[in-house]
Parts: structure tokens; sequence; C-alpha cells
């Protein structure tokens, strides 16, 4: 709680609690809370508004009424319990018998909100810790005057980093601190041969979820040519690293797959056309 002063008066509150006294009569005298309905039920008059009054405004309404059975009325109205809102709000995230002091764990959800106590969703992907901070205290502000809110950041979410292409062990892995392009690499057990270090790819989605690609060239500091590569970047939650093959290694495999799915296919036409000639001969078995 803040404890700090309101600038305007205190307006009584559903469950409020609040002591109605007359010098007239003591029999008017009462304690009463404020019904759900923001009424208070009170003798020769029935139910009379108070939710949304100040105690000052609600004494001049009873002096006001009861003006019709006694002369001087001479009301006084004194409230025993406020800020109920305010109080139901510090039960929801009370922790006094378990970890202590008043907090509740909030989750982001895959949209990106969370939900908390007497206020429902909010927006918080994207926001710092402070700047969550003044979302949330703005928005209590609306709803019940006197709290402030504290974030504190309990467990990230997990984060990875997926590498693909010329490496050992293509896949997905998690981000657990600070990793570079070279050090992905390095958690896919390195690269295999054939791989182009100098045209290593780095996706990325951008604020508005448009893909960017960069290019990275690392092959000088892999090999102990640039020891402080200029290329190198730090990688963030999602990002794919390609390695991409060599042009040559695109030339081989492109023979490689010519020779077995053309001319390997075509051999055994080849060889009764051309090695079964001359002096051949053949035995079939039954």
């Amino acid at each position: 709680m803040t404890r700090e002063r309101t600038v305007g008066e205190y307006e009584l509150e559903v469950g409020d609690r609040i002591r109605i006294e007359s010098l007239a009569d003591s029999d008017l005298d009462r304690e009463l809370v404020v019904q759900p309905d923001g009424t208070v039920t009170l003798r020769l008059l029935g139910q009379v508004v108070a939710a949304g009054r100040s105690t000052e405004d609600m004494r001049r309404l009873l002096e006001e009424r009861y003006k019709r059975y006694y002369k001087v009325p001479a009301m006084t109205v004194t409230p025993l319990q406020v800020n109920t809102q305010l109080e139901d709000l510090r039960d929801t995230v009370d922790s006094r018998f378990g970890a202590g002091g008043q907090s509740q764990n909030a989750f982001v959800s895959p949209d990106g909100t969370v939900q908390l106590p007497a206020m429902g969703s909010v927006s918080v992907q994207g926001l710092a810790l402070n700047e969550t901070k003044m979302e949330v205290n703005a928005r209590y502000e609306a709803v019940v005057h006197g709290i402030e809110v504290t974030p504190m950041l309990v467990q990230r979410a997990p984060r990875f980093v997926y590498v693909l292409g010329q490496v050992t062990r293509p896949g997905r892995y998690d981000l657990v601190g600070p990793t570079s392009v070279m050090q992905a690499i390095a958690l896919a057990g390195g690269e295999v041969s054939g791989g182009n270090l100098r045209n290593v790819i780095v996706f990325r989605r951008a604020e508005d979820w448009r893909l960017m690609a960069t290019k990275v060239d690392i092959r000088g500091a892999i090999y102990g040519h640039r020891p402080a590569p200029t290329d190198e970047i730090w990688l963030r939650d999602s990002d794919i690293v390609v390695i991409p093959k060599m042009p040559i290694q695109v030339a081989a495999d492109a023979v490689r797959l010519l020779m077995t799915d053309t001319v390997y296919a075509a051999a055994p036409i080849l060889t009764d056309t051309f090695f079964l000639t001359g002096n051949s001969s053949l035995s079939f078995a039954p």
C-alpha cells in the first residue's frame, strides 16, 4: 500500500462499514455495511444509496431526509472500515502463510498477456520490467487507489536457437545464456566437410514479424586468420543458423546425383549392349 493522501474526498464503496449516529434519537444509532447494491438500510428511511458518496455527502443527505421526523436530526456519519476493495485485492495475493509477503505468480500466456486480480488480462509481451510496472500500476490506479505493484522476473520462458545445414548434429538447442553464431555451431558439433563458413546465414524475425536474413563470415575466425571477427553476432530467441554447402560441394553433389540416378540406372542396358559381344558366354541357372 502506498499510504499516499488522496486528492479528493474518499467515496464509500461496497463492503465499507460506517456508523450512523443521531443526537436527537439514539434509536437511530447503528453500524452498517454498504451492501452489494450500494445501499444501506436505515430506520424510518429504508434503503439509502451510500456507494459513491463521501461521508459528508452522506451526513447532509441524512440530515435532509430525517427533518421530516426530527426538527434537528444532528446526524453523524463515521467511517469504520474503508478501502475494502483494496483489502480484497490484497487478500487475493496474501502469501504470509506461504513464502511471505503479498505476491502472486503470473505466467505470460502465448498471446503475450498476464491475468491479474481485479484487472483481468494485461498485455506485457515486449515490455521491460520497469515498463510493465508502469503499465500495471496505471491500470490499478483506475480500479482502486492506494496500491503499488512491483513485478519481478522469476523464470524466463524457454528460448531456443536452430542450427541447420553442414553441421554434425543439426537441430534445436536451448539458449541458456548469451550465445554467438560460433557458439551455436559448437553446440551442433561443429561444421562438417564442405560447409561454407564464409556465407553463414542467420534468419531472424523483426519486431513486425518480417523475416530477415543476415550473412556472416566466420571462416577466418574458425581457422585462426581473424582473431576478432567483426561478423560474429549474438543470437536471439528462435534465430535460425544455416551453414550452406561450398560451391564445389554443391557441384560434387550434382555430379553424384547425375551419376547415381541417370548413368547408374542405365548401366544394365549398356552392359547388355556393349559387353556381351565377341567370345562372351552366358550360363543360365534353371
